[in-house]
């Protein structure tokens, strides 16, 4: 692999994945090798499986694959959060770790950033989702209770694949449920939005990390708190250095 600085970095937060990881280290490399110069970097979110181990040996293969470790689950958005400090990329694309999102979209979300005039956000829209009918009806009351309030133009905030500008990312308030609300929090600082048709499908192995209950009443508490952020939000000054 190239040793120059990586245009994109691409960070997939796990927990407890280790039969997806080498499937889906060999689809990201097949989907951008010769395209850009970029590192994979997984934030390992306190896993008790082998995630570690499976990482670390394919480490041993690939010089642009990093491995970030959390001493205990803190989190999809603490995980994000830790890839994206971490990347060298100036832009940063994020899948999930357990094989839904198809990383065959990556190009294009990473292009659409690229080349955008005042792009901050490139969102992936699942068509075609794999979930229970359950699930499904979940993502649809909560986006659209979601876009009733935020009016952030996204009928799909919950799919895993997306690319930003990492100084956008970073200039955001950080809170629990972050990668929830980047539509409406980007559109907050100033930025467009792109959307991408991604098609979903069905986990190769393992369980969810994350159950209904679990979101449902801090979805409504990180709702509330992103609602007043951006009732909150003054303009941003035009700064210019005046010079003796």
């Amino acid at each position: 692999m190239s040793s120059s600085q990586p245009s994109v970095s691409i960070v997939v937060p796990v927990r407890n994945e280790a039969d997806n990881i080498a499937p889906l280290i060999e689809e990201i490399t097949a989907a951008l090798d010769g395209r850009w110069v970029y590192e994979i970097i997984y934030v390992n979110d306190g896993s008790t499986d082998a995630t570690g181990e499976r990482l670390a040996a394919i480490m041993a293969q690939r010089d642009n694959l990093r491995q970030l470790r959390h001493a205990k689950s803190t989190g999809q958005s603490a995980a994000v959060r830790s890839g994206v400090r971490a990347a060298h990329g100036a832009i940063v694309a994020t899948l999930d770790g357990d094989g839904q999102n198809n990383p065959a979209f990556l190009p294009d979300l990473i292009a659409a950033v690229e080349k955008g005039v005042n792009v901050g956000l490139a969102a992936g829209q699942r068509v075609g989702r794999k979930d229970t009918g359950f699930k499904k009806l979940q993502s649809r009351i909560a986006n659209g209770v979601r876009g009733s309030i935020l009016n952030d133009g996204t009928r799909d905030t919950g799919c895993g694949l997306k690319a930003f500008r990492r100084d956008v990312f970073l200039m955001m308030p950080y809170f629990d449920g972050l990668h929830r609300f980047l539509p409406a929090l980007v559109r907050r600082e100033g930025y467009e939005i792109a959307y991408v048709d991604v098609i979903d499908r069905p986990r190769h192995s393992g369980v969810s990390n994350y159950g209904f209950f679990d979101r449902l009443w801090i979805g409504i508490m990180d709702l509330a708190g992103v609602w007043w952020l951006i009732r909150r939000k003054k303009p941003t000054p035009e700064v210019t250095e005046v010079k003796a």
